[in-house]
C-alpha cells in the first residue's frame, strides 16, 4: 500500500469559509443538525439522499422546475430508482446562464506548428457563445433533428485556424454539445485520433443523424489530414445506419478548399449560417426556446474502452450530469466565476464533458489542441499568460514530466489554487514532486470516478487537506466502501473492491438502446449488459471494477482513498491479494530517476495462471531506456527493493524487458489485456481500434507462449 504520512502536504485555509462548509452550516439550520466536520457532513449526505441531493439543487440554484419528489430513499443501486421525477431541465440552459459580454467563456490555444510557428488565441465571450449555440441549435432543427436523435462528433477539443477566414466561428465542437442539448438531443463524441474503424464501432451502435468534423487536426508539431478517416468511417457505416448529414469545420485555407469533400457535405459556416436565417426555435426576443426534459432523458452517450469486444453505449442522465457537476464544482472543489479552468483533454475521453460542465460555473475554460509534451513549457505558460487557477492533467502527464521538467524554476504560477489528477493512480512520488517542482501551496486533487459515472467517487475539496499518495475524501453523497470478496465491508486501511451502496443520481439510464428506441429485444439485451457489468459481482449494490483501499480518518475527512489498479488486474499469488500499484510506487521511488542507475521508463505487472489455475504468480514487464538491457543486476537490485518496501510476496516471480507496453487510446495501461493473453487469449479476442499502439501485442503473445510451456 502506498507511504501515506500524517503530516499534510497542503492545508487549507479559513475552512469555516469554504463553500463545503458554508453548505454544511446550511444543511444545519434547514434539517437541524449539528454537524461539525466533513466525515459528518459526509455520513448525512450519504444516509439522507433525497435531503441532501434536494439541497444541492437549491444551494447551485438549478435553472428548471423541481418538482417535490428527489429519490426513493430506501431504493438499492440495483433499482436504478428515478431522480427529481417531477423536474423539468435543460443541461446546456444550466451551461449558458452567464450572457456577458465582457465575460470569456472559452479561450482556445494550439500547439505551435512549421505553417503557424506562433498561433493566437482565440476568445470567446459568453455572448458570443449564447448567440452561436442559438444559431447551431437553429440549424439543427432546420435540418430535422428532433429530441433523442443522436448528433455526433468525430473531431478536435478546439479549432484554430492555421490561416485566417474572417466569417469563421470558434469553439465549434463545445457550441453543437450545447445546441444539441437545447434542443433535446443526445450528444456522442470521438475524438479525431481514434481510427475510423474505432469509431465505426461506436457510431454504428448509436446511430448518429449528424456528424460534426473537421478536415485537419494538430498534433505533435505537425498538421494531421482528417478527411480521410472521416470518409472511411462513412464508408464503413455504409448500409449499416441511415447516411448522416456531414458538417466540416475546414481550418486548413482560405477559402477552405473542398476538393476532397463528399457530395453532401456542408461547411461549418454555412451551417451556421441556415441556422441565422431561419431561427428556428426561438421565442420572440430571440431566446433559446430551451427544451427542458425530465431529469433522467438522456444527455450523451460515452464508450468504455472495449478492449476486447464492442465498446458499451454508456447513456448520462441530463439531470445527473448537472446535479454531479454543480455539486463538484460548486460545493466540493469551490470553483468560481472567476477561475480560469483548464484540463488537457481529448474530446473522447470523459474529461472533455468533465470541462465543459465548468460552464455552469460561469468561469472560463481553456480548450487546447496538440501534445502536451512536445514543448513541455507550453501548457505552464499558457497558466502565466491566462491567469489558469485550475490546472487537470493525468497522472500519466505528470509522471513523464517529472523525469526531465521542473516548471517552477520557469514559469511563475502564481495563478494556480487546484491541480487535478486521474486517469490511472497518481503515486505517492508524484505528489512529492508537484509540492516541490511545480507549487507549494497548490490543492493537489487526484480524482477517481470514470467514464461509467462520467464524474467522481472521491476527489477534491477546498475544505480539506491533501496527504501524500491519497485522493483527499469520498464525494458528499457517493456511498463508496471497500468490499471484500464475500461482499463485507473492510476495515480501514485494507484493500477491496471499490462499491457504492446507495444510489446516485449520475449513475447511467443503462447502455443503448434504452426503451422506446429499438426492439425489445434489443434494448432487453442491453439491460441485461448493463446488469452483469455493474451488479453481478455484488448483490444490489454498485460494482466499479477498481481496486482500493480507504484510510483511517484524518483531519475530518472520513476517511481518503488509495487507488490499487484495477480489481480485475488485482495479482493474487499464493491467495495474498494487492494491487499492481503497489509494485509500481516502488518503481516510481526507486527507478525512474533520469540521473539514477537503474532506469525505468514504464512498467506493467499481471498475474500468470498456474497449476491449472489454482494458483498464479506475478510477471512483472518493465520498459528501459533504448540501448541498455535487463542485467541480472539491475533485476536482482529491483526484487531487493520491492521485498524490503513491500514484502516477500510481492517479489515477481520473473522480470521481463518490453519494448512497448500498451495503451488504450485514452492513455491507460490495459493490464486486463496482457494478463489475458499471456494466459492464452488469442490476439483475434482483442480489438485494436482501441489501443493506440496494438503492435506490441505480439510480444505479449509469444511471451505467453513461452511461459505457458514453462509453468503450466
Amino acid at each position: 500500500m502506498a507511504d501515506i504520512t500524517e503530516q499534510p502536504l497542503f492545508q487549507p485555509q479559513d475552512v469555516e469559509s469554504s463553500a463545503t462548509f458554508r453548505f454544511l452550516s446550511k444543511v444545519n439550520s434547514t434539517h437541524s443538525l449539528s454537524l461539525q466536520t466533513y466525515s459528518d457532513l459526509y455520513k448525512w449526505s450519504t444516509s439522507h439522499l433525497d435531503q441532501f441531493w434536494g439541497m444541492v439543487w437549491d444551494e447551485t440554484d438549478v435553472i428548471g422546475t423541481k418538482g417535490s419528489h428527489v429519490v426513493d430513499n430506501s431504493a438499492p443501486p440495483v433499482a436504478n430508482p428515478a431522480w427529481f421525477a417531477d423536474a423539468q431541465v435543460n443541461w446546456a440552459e444550466n451551461m449558458l446562464r452567464c450572457r456577458s459580454e465582457n465575460k470569456l467563456a472559452l479561450v482556445e490555444a494550439t500547439e505551435p506548428t512549421p505553417e503557424d510557428p506562433e498561433p493566437r488565441l482565440r476568445r470567446v465571450t459568453y455572448a458570443e457563445l449564447y448567440n452561436l449555440v442559438a444559431d447551431v441549435a437553429s440549424a439543427l432543427l432546420y435540418h430535422g433533428v428532433r429530441p433523442g436523435d443522436r448528433i455526433a462528433s468525430y473531431s478536435s477539443n478546439c479549432i484554430a485556424r492555421l490561416f485566417s477566414y474572417p466569417s469563421a466561428r470558434m469553439c465549434e465542437n463545445v457550441a453543437a454539445c450545447l445546441a444539441t442539448s437545447a434542443i433535446g438531443g443526445i450528444w456522442v463524441s470521438a475524438a479525431a485520433d481514434f481510427g475510423s474503424e474505432g469509431v465505426n464501432e461506436r457510431f454504428e451502435q448509436v446511430q448518429p443523424k449528424f456528424i460534426f468534423a473537421v478536415d485537419a487536426v494538430v498534433y505533435n508539431h505537425k498538421i494531421h489530414q482528417h478527411l480521410p478517416k472521416l470518409s472511411e468511417l462513412l464508408s464503413g457505416l455504409g448500409d449499416k445506419i441511415s447516411p448522416p448529414t456531414v458538417v466540416i469545420n475546414s481550418v486548413l485555407s482560405h477559402p477552405p478548399s473542398r476538393e476532397a469533400w463528399e457530395k453532401g457535405w456542408l461547411s461549418w459556416e454555412d451551417f451556421v449560417r441556415q441556422g441565422r436565417e431561419h431561427a428556428l426555435g426561438r421565442s420572440e426576443d430571440g431566446e433559446i426556446e430551451w427544451h427542458r426534459t425530465a431529469f433522467d432523458a438522456p444527455l450523451w452517450i460515452l464508450f468504455s474502452s472495449g478492449t476486447t469486444g464492442r465498446p458499451k453505449p454508456i447513456v448520462h442522465r441530463a439531470g445527473g450530469m448537472l446535479l454531479q457537476a454543480k455539486k463538484e464544482f460548486a460545493i466540493c472543489g469551490d470553483l468560481r466565476p472567476d477561475d480560469v479552468f483548464f484540463y488537457y483533454t481529448t474530446t473522447g475521453w470523459m474529461m472533455w464533458n468533465f470541462l465543459v460542465s465548468g460552464l455552469t460555473i460561469g468561469c472560463t475554460l481553456v480548450l487546447y489542441d496538440g501534445s502536451p509534451l512536445r514543448d513541455v513549457s507550453l501548457l505552464w505558460k499558457l497558466v502565466d499568460d491566462l491567469g489558469i487557477t485550475i490546472f487537470g492533467t493525468s497522472a500519466k502527464y505528470l509522471d513523464q514530466l517529472s523525469k526531465y521538467y521542473r516548471p517552477r524554476e520557469h514559469h511563475s504560477l502564481r495563478t494556480l489554487r487546484h491541480i487535478y489528477s486521474t486517469g490511472s493512480p497518481l503515486a505517492p512520488p508524484l505528489f512529492d514532486y508537484v509540492y516541490e517542482h511545480i507549487h507549494s501551496g497548490v490543492l493537489l486533487g487526484s480524482i477517481t470516478g470514470g467514464t461509467d459515472i462520467c464524474s467522481l467517487f472521491a476527489g477534491m475539496c477546498s475544505a480539506l487537506p491533501v496527504y501524500r499518495g491519497e485522493i483527499q475524501c469520498r464525494m458528499l453523497g457517493m456511498a463508496v466502501e471497500s468490499f471484500t470478496p464475500t461482499g463485507t465491508p473492510n476495515p480501514p486501511g485494507q484493500s477491496g473492491e471499490l462499491v457504492c451502496v446507495r444510489p446516485f443520481p449520475c449513475m447511467p439510464l443503462g447502455f443503448w438502446p434504452l426503451p422506446g428506441f429499438r426492439t425489445e429485444v434489443e434494448v432487453n439485451a442491453a439491460r441485461d449488459r448493463f446488469l452483469q457489468s455493474y451488479f453481478s459481482e455484488f448483490k444490489d449494490v454498485w460494482y466499479h471494477g477498481d481496486h482500493i483501499a480507504i484510510t483511517s480518518s484524518k483531519s475530518g475527512n472520513g476517511g481518503g482513498l488509495i487507488m490499487l489498479g484495477r480489481s480485475d488486474g488485482v495479482l493474487n499469488p499464493g491467495g495474498i491479494r494487492f494491487g499492481s500499484s503497489e509494485l509500481y510506487e516502488v518503481l516510481d521511488e526507486c527507478f525512474t530517476n533520469p540521473s539514477g542507475e537503474y532506469i525505468v521508463t514504464d512498467y506493467l505487472a499481471v498475474g500468470q495462471k498456474i497449476e491449472g489455475g489454482a494458483d498464479e504468480r506475478v510477471i512483472l514487464f518493465i520498459k528501459i531506456p533504448t540501448g541498455h538491457t535487463l542485467s541480472s543486476e539491475f533485476e536482482r537490485r529491483l526484487k531487493a527493493e520491492i521485498r524490503a518496501r513491500r514484502s516477500p510476496r510481492h517479489v515477481p516471480a520473473q522480470i521481463i524487458q518490453a519494448s512497448d507496453i500498451p495503451y488504450t487510446l485514452n492513455g491507460k495501461r490495459v493490464e486486463v489485456l496482457v494478463k489475458k493473453i499471456i494466459n492464452g487469449a488469442p490476439l483475434s479476442s482483442v480489438n485494436p481500434a482501441t489501443l493506440s499502439n496494438p503492435e506490441c501485442l505480439a510480444f505479449y503473445r509469444d511471451i505467453g507462449e513461452d511461459l505457458r510451456r514453462a509453468y503450466p
